[in-house]
């Protein structure tokens, strides 16, 4: 999250947060609050995915209801992100149709979206390609047609 910072002032900001306890490391590179938690990935992609947007307000994202991670606003419109493995595409029969809301279905394969039960909302698929655990992922975007955006 502290991408915009030079990567000097990053690292001391993150050596002192450390120095007083207040995050400690995970396995695979991951910072956390409690030394006893575990990445979760299927949050590590929502948040990749959230980052893509511009324009939507820094506190103006929420923890979503399940199946999806993350509930955000943006221009007056609510939108949530799914992040479905390959086997969980019955997941998206859980989404409701709401002329308010739209759905970020992060797949890790575009060919998963081939029959999935969608909702009648406006829908977006999302596959993040990640080069290098360090590296922010390359994020493809995808329309219901198929067509990349």
């Amino acid at each position: 999250m502290l991408y915009e910072k030079p990567p000097q002032v990053a690292e001391k900001i993150i050596k002192n947060l450390k120095r007083e306890h207040y995050i400690c490391d995970l396995p695979g590179g991951y910072l956390a609050l409690d030394p006893l938690a575990e990445a979760d990935h299927r949050m590590i992609a929502a948040v990749w995915v959230l980052l893509q947007f511009d324009q939507v307000d820094p506190l103006a994202h929420y923890p979503a209801t399940y199946p999806a991670q993350i509930y955000f606003l943006k221009e007056e419109t609510g939108y949530e992100i799914v992040v479905l493995q390959d086997g969980e595409q019955h997941l998206t029969h859980l989404l409701q149709a709401d002329e308010h809301m739209k759905y970020i279905i992060v797949l890790p394969d575009i060919a998963l979206a081939q029959g999935l039960a969608l909702p009648a909302v406006p829908i977006l698929f999302a596959v993040p390609r990640i080069l290098d655990i360090h590296d922010e992922p390359e994020i493809t975007f995808y329309s219901q047609e198929g067509v990349t955006l």
